[in-house]
């Protein structure tokens, strides 16, 4: 049913593997290589029309300096904070506890409740456009950071739900009611006992939903249309002229934008790993 370990295979596989595992693995990052050569590439080899050759010179300082001249990327970086922050705090808070009701309880639909969530998130986001902005316009909300908060922790709460249920599912469910043979209450059972073992989902969980609404480019241009609210997935439009596209700055922009989603992955990365992993094995 599952493939074998590349361990097991016979040689003429596994040497093929180790062949083919480069090449893929070049292949799938020569994007980002070419982002990054573009990045720090003079302006006069876009002009002549040297896209994919060597850089006739290093203009990484002007172009990354440049980006914050010519732009409030800054400004706009501090925005998608104001925006993604506040959403991984309030989808992952209360996706924990919508998990552990689902998980612990055993009540009336509670198959149907976990179904609702779960259907949410096959629900196509584009078709929801019209709806989310009338919806935000008659609260008077569009066009403001709360907006975007509480449209991204609603739509995301579905998928954070799924993922902490089946994670609490997996919980050696003897703890709990041991605690409930010593009189403890639920809410202690849950903030003393559950809380601390799902603190590896809880940091794969938070880097999952920070790289999603970070890397939010749909819900940023509808909803957001001042510079005030605009985050930084919006706000690199500004580096586009009426009559030229300055591309060594717009992919200058790209990797500061990147950045704060992969230094989270590396700050995070043992526990994001032993999060997604838990459980994976058997013993």
């Amino acid at each position: 049913m599952f493939p074998k370990p590349i361990g097991q295979v016979r040689p003429w596989l596994r040497t093929a593997y180790k062949c083919a595992l480069p090449i893929a693995l070049i292949v799938w990052l020569l994007p980002l290589i070419g982002i990054a050569v573009t990045s720090i590439r003079p302006a006069a080899d876009l002009a002549v029309g040297n896209y994919f050759g060597m850089p006739s010179g290093f203009a990484g300082v002007e172009n990354y300096t440049a980006v914050f001249k010519n732009s409030s990327i800054g400004y706009y970086m501090l925005n998608s904070f104001k925006v993604t922050i506040p959403t991984v705090i309030g989808a992952v808070g209360l996706s924990c506890m919508t998990g552990f009701a689902l998980a612990v309880y055993k009540f009336k639909s509670n198959l149907l409740v976990f179904f609702m969530f779960v259907a949410g998130n096959f629900v196509p986001f584009q078709i929801l456009a019209i709806p989310v902005r009338d919806l935000t316009l008659q609260l008077g909300m569009y066009n403001t950071t709360m907006g975007l908060v509480m449209f991204h922790v609603a739509f995301q709460t579905g998928f954070c739900t799924l993922f902490m249920r089946n994670f609490i599912k997996g919980l050696p469910f003897a703890l709990i009611e041991s605690a409930r043979v010593d009189g403890v209450s639920e809410f202690r059972i849950f903030w003393h006992i559950v809380m601390p073992l799902m603190r590896p989902a809880i940091a794969a969980l938070s880097v999952l939903i920070f790289t999603f609404i970070w890397n939010d480019y749909f819900w940023a241009t509808i909803m957001a249309q001042s510079a005030d609210v605009r985050p930084v997935t919006a706000g690199m439009n500004e580096l586009k002229g009426q009559w030229k596209v300055a591309w060594e700055l717009i992919t200058a922009a790209s990797i500061i934008a990147a950045l704060p989603p992969v230094a989270m992955f590396f700050l995070m990365q043992k526990h994001f790993i032993a999060g997604l992993t838990l459980g994976a094995t058997k013993g």
